[in-house]
């Protein structure tokens, strides 16, 4: 009797897992989320919407782009880490959750590495330093003199780790002290520099250069130690009184830990090809970003690696944890 059940034992074994692998190479099959760990506006949430209009275009599924900033991006970083690892939820995020926060915060509610299926990288793009057009400094150098003049009194705001550590580096390397104001995202940092409650900050190409082309902000210096092709009247930081200033930041795609690796394969394909459709090349274009793919090992190697850097960076920039 148990060598006759050997087969019936198969039989069931088969039909049980053969929707799972059906659904494996089905996917995606239905909607997938994009959740967004910043405001809608931020340059996460631009690449996220272009990159997901690439992969609607591949599959016919709908990106639902979920924004949920707040807490240096934890909030959203810690959603997506709880989310079913299924492939249908993926984070869309950048150095901020996954290479600066665990130096930066004694606790973290996700562990960055622990918690994350490396998909790709997406890009790396600079930033760009900018005060209202009522602001009295012109230059990166007459900012820096009116610092020094006033200890404390200027103020400086930023909605991500990658916004707050350009400015504290800037306030190390010119040996200037400025008053920090964070922010749950870049975008509502520019709103109040826009009504001059602050007085500077460094944010990224994408949420600063349209205020400067529109004549709303006046941009200082860039954070690249090349002029940005996007703005090349406007100096960089180094060499307007800083010498060796650089700062950029990346972006990257991650899924839950334990999603399938059929499902990761299948997700990279998905958003590498996703950055050579046409929205993706118009963000890149119009925001200085550089488009920049990976496996999900090179992505792991990467983030390995860029999480030291910050490391040292935030150490040097006398930063201690929160």
């Amino acid at each position: 009797m148990k060598i006759q059940a050997l087969p019936a034992v198969a039989a069931l074994l088969v039909a049980t897992c053969a929707p799972f692998a059906a659904s494996a190479q089905d996917f995606p099959n239905r909607n997938i989320t994009f959740v967004v760990p910043f405001a809608a506006g931020s340059a996460t949430d631009q690449i996220a919407r272009a990159i997901g209009q690439g992969v609607t275009e591949q599959t016919g599924q709908a990106v639902v782009i979920e924004n949920k900033p707040g807490a240096s991006a934890m909030i959203g970083a810690q959603a997506a880490a709880r989310a079913k690892p299924d492939g249908y939820t993926v984070l869309i995020t950048t150095n901020t959750t996954h290479a600066a926060n665990e130096h930066l915060y004694k606790q973290l509610q996700y562990d960055p590495v622990k918690d994350f299926a490396p998909l790709t990288l997406l890009g790396k793009g600079s930033q760009i330093m900018v005060v209202n057009p009522a602001f009295p400094a012109r230059t990166v150098g007459e900012f820096l003199a009116m610092a020094r003049k006033e200890p404390g009194k200027l103020s400086f705001g930023s909605g991500s780790s990658s916004s707050r550590i350009a400015g504290e580096l800037l306030q190390q390397m010119a040996n200037v002290k400025l008053l920090h104001v964070p922010y749950k995202s870049n975008p509502l940092a520019v709103t109040d520099l826009l009504g001059g409650q602050i007085s500077t900050m460094i944010t990224d190409m994408a949420t600063g250069l349209p205020q400067v082309q529109a004549g709303k902000l006046r941009a200082l210096g860039v954070t690249t130690l090349k002029r940005s092709p996007l703005a090349p009247d406007v100096p960089t930081i180094a060499e307007s009184g800083v010498p060796g200033y650089e700062m950029g930041y990346w972006f990257a795609a991650y899924a839950p830990a334990g999603t399938p690796d059929n499902v990761v394969k299948r997700l990279n394909e998905l958003l590498v090809k996703a950055t050579t459709g046409a929205a993706a090349k118009q963000f890149y274009g119009s925001t200085g970003t550089e488009p920049s793919t990976s496996t999900p090992a090179e992505l792991a190697a990467f983030q390995k690696s860029e999480s030291k850097k910050w490391q040292t960076i935030i150490k040097q920039a006398g930063i201690e944890p929160e």
